[in-house]
């Protein structure tokens, strides 16, 4: 099977878009506001979400495979899983952060290739923190980046506050770029192509 390209799922180029609403739903968060993924659901349905990456350390597959199939079943968007490989045939794709990508080999050329017998031509989005990252993550077949933090952030511990530099690393990505980290829903960030939102969300 052909991969379809972003662009064709989307239905824009998302290299030539900018500040694109991703949305990320972390049961955590959800958990201590009190909300439900329905809730959630809900919340986002208003807003005009591109691409929601679903976060869950605490819950088991079971209970995660649930929460894909509730939110595919209501939204028509582009859903990736965080980290879990195994979730990623009930989703449109993964994203993976830079330590989960050398769990599965140091060389990360190889283990890209590795994922992509697993997960074959789903969507794969890899996090990066500075400009080594990015011109590396523009030899791997991956989809998009994201990049972070651009903000500190309640949710992670994060001593790398990219803050003004991140429109400057933005332009060195050849993929499209998710900006991370204390992310607003109504921020312009100059070539950005998608802010990445949790906690603001619920503002």
């Amino acid at each position: 099977m052909l991969k379809s390209t972003l662009e064709e799922v989307l239905g824009f180029n998302p290299k030539t878009s900018s500040n694109e609403l991703y949305a990320l739903c972390d049961y955590s968060t959800l958990q201590r506001k009190n909300l439900t993924v329905e809730d959630f659901i809900s919340l986002v349905k208003s807003m005009n979400v591109k691409i929601i990456q679903y976060r869950d350390k605490i819950s088991s597959n079971d209970v995660q495979i649930k929460h894909l199939k509730q939110i595919k079943e209501k939204l028509n968007v582009l859903l990736l899983i965080n980290d879990k490989v195994e979730l990623v045939p009930f989703c449109d794709g993964i994203h993976l952060g830079q330590e989960d990508l050398e769990k599965i080999h140091e060389n990360k050329a190889y283990a890209i290739k590795i994922l992509r017998k697993k997960i074959k031509n789903k969507f794969l989005g890899l996090s990066t923190h500075n400009e080594y990252e990015i011109l590396q993550a523009n030899t791997l077949d991956i989809d998009m980046i994201g990049l972070g933090a651009y903000r500190n952030t309640s949710t992670k511990d994060i001593t790398n506050i990219l803050g003004d530099k991140i429109s400057y690393l933005c332009q060195i990505s050849k993929h499209p770029v998710c900006i991370i980290g204390g992310v607003k829903v109504d921020d312009k960030i100059e070539y950005a192509n998608f802010n990445v939102v949790g906690s603001d969300l619920y503002e």
